[in-house]
């Protein structure tokens, strides 16, 4: 099976640099998106062969993920479940025969670290919720989870030890998950590759100049491991300040 995920930073704008183009050549089983900034009925995507699934925020232009598969699932959830956290419009999971698919877009830490705390809580409701998934199936969450785990994911880490996404904190609560049972399948195939990026600011020819994060991924439950066969980042591909990522299972 493949699957990709790719924050679009505004999908009308994503639209129309080409979105459809490349969403029907990439012809996933399982196509997710970050990001959306839209409120239901502001656009109609065609994507016949597969079902689409859409969690809008409460504020309009804001947040938003949707997910498109060609299998129909057993069952369709939005949110995590907790009032405190589901106005966001940040997760859809989706439930096949053998595994749970989960879209995410995590709250950013904002200027200042300004949400940070908040940040710390929704990791820890956010990891619980996954591990209750995970006792029952197999687990497999992707999208934009706004935090460069470790100095190789990112050009400067340096200069950005206290920047909201490389944050101790934040980089500490991507380690628990992991640590939970879970796996980063691109660090899997790759754990020594420099340079691999999925964001890139819009300033300073930052995307030219490669000086990125990797911030969008696919994690997994570890009794996946057998079954992986490969993971990506499309950096070739345009149309967003990030670029999407790619999971091969078999």
């Amino acid at each position: 099976m493949k699957f990709i995920s790719w924050n679009v930073n505004g999908l009308r704008a994503a639209v129309s640099k080409g979105f459809l183009d490349y969403f029907k050549a990439a012809d996933a089983d399982i196509f997710s998106i970050q990001e959306t900034k839209l409120q239901e009925g502001q656009i109609a995507l065609e994507t016949e062969g597969w079902h689409q699934y859409w969690n809008y925020a409460e504020k309009k232009g804001y947040s938003g993920v949707a997910v498109f598969t060609k299998e129909e699932p057993l069952r369709v959830v939005y949110g995590i479940g907790m009032e405190e956290h589901d106005h966001e419009g940040r997760v859809i999971t989706l439930e096949f025969p053998e595994f749970y698919h989960v879209t995410v877009y995590t709250p950013n830490s904002q200027q200042e670290n300004a949400r940070l705390s908040y940040r710390m809580e929704w990791e820890d409701a956010f990891r619980a919720y996954l591990c209750g998934l995970d006792a029952v199936k197999p687990v497999i969450v992707c999208g934009d989870l706004n935090v460069a785990h470790q100095e190789i994911d990112l050009k400067n880490p340096s200069s950005n030890r206290r920047s909201a996404g490389f944050t101790d904190e934040e980089r500490g609560k991507f380690t628990e998950l992991l640590a939970a049972g879970f796996i980063d399948t691109f660090r899997h195939f790759y754990p020594d590759t420099t340079g691999a990026y999925s964001w890139w600011s819009y300033r300073f020819n930052a995307r030219k100049n490669n000086a990125g994060w990797r911030i969008d991924y696919y994690v997994v439950s570890e009794r996946l491991k057998e079954r992986l066969r490969d993971a990506k980042i499309h950096n070739e591909v345009m149309g967003s300040d990030h670029c999407p990522v790619e999971l091969v299972i078999e």
